[in-house]
């Protein structure tokens, strides 16, 4: 069998042909260089940072600054203001003080004088006991006399009582309360029901509604 022959021009056709399918479009190089080169410029514009401006406000925050007088202005102010809002809280605090001083001062003065105005009601009371007694120490002193002198001193007693609510409990014939009566003694007495008041023995007082001293009586069994 007899081996093929190639032709050597097909072999150099063939080589120039594969030659020129490898070549590059001069064009296509051109624009990928033209792509290359803007991103790597935006990549630089994007990485470098102004040292003096980390913010990037740029002009317009180096307009907004103030300048040493201002700044010094501004601060003299806020002094000013800050002096002002201090004196008025010391002022308030002082009469905070004032306040609570005048109040904790009415209180004690309440306390200490809480019974001046009954004061003031028996002092009448003990003046018509010392006349009383002055009259009765006369030589022409009478039984009635003394006996109207009592009254009248008794009467004034009782409406200083009065005045200030103070009620007498005198529970003769009355139901036995052991709220405001306290028994000495039980007795069998005729014509008296049972657990009532036989006797009284010593009155009680209420002041304001409120016990201030129990009667003392004698209750029937």
């Amino acid at each position: 069998m007899t081996p093929e022959k190639h032709d050597p021009m097909e072999n150099e056709a063939e080589n120039e042909g594969l030659d020129d399918s490898m070549e590059i479009d001069p064009n296509l190089e051109s624009e990928q260089s033209t792509e290359k080169d803007a991103v790597t410029e935006g990549v630089d514009a994007d990485a470098v940072v102004d040292s003096d401006d980390p913010l990037g406000f740029g002009n317009s925050r180096m307009a907004d600054e103030a300048t040493p007088a201002e700044l010094a202005e501004q601060l003299a102010a806020a002094e000013a203001k800050a002096n002002d809002h201090w004196q008025r809280l010391l002022l308030m605090q002082a009469d905070m003080e004032n306040q609570r001083k005048r109040a904790q001062k009415e209180v004690s003065n309440a306390k200490k004088f809480a019974l001046e105005g009954v004061v003031n009601e028996l002092l009448p009371v003990r003046d018509s006991l010392e006349m009383g007694i002055q009259a009765a120490q006369q030589d022409d002193a009478g039984v009635e006399q003394i006996v109207e002198g009592s009254e009248l001193t008794l009467k004034m007693l009782t409406q200083a009582f009065e005045k200030y609510n103070i009620v007498e409990i005198n529970p003769i014939d009355e139901k036995f309360n052991p709220e405001f009566h306290q028994a000495m003694s039980m007795q069998e007495i005729e014509g008296k029901e049972p657990n009532t008041v036989a006797s009284v023995l010593q009155k009680g007082y209420t002041l304001n509604d409120r016990l201030i001293r129990p009667a003392l009586v004698m209750v029937a069994k």
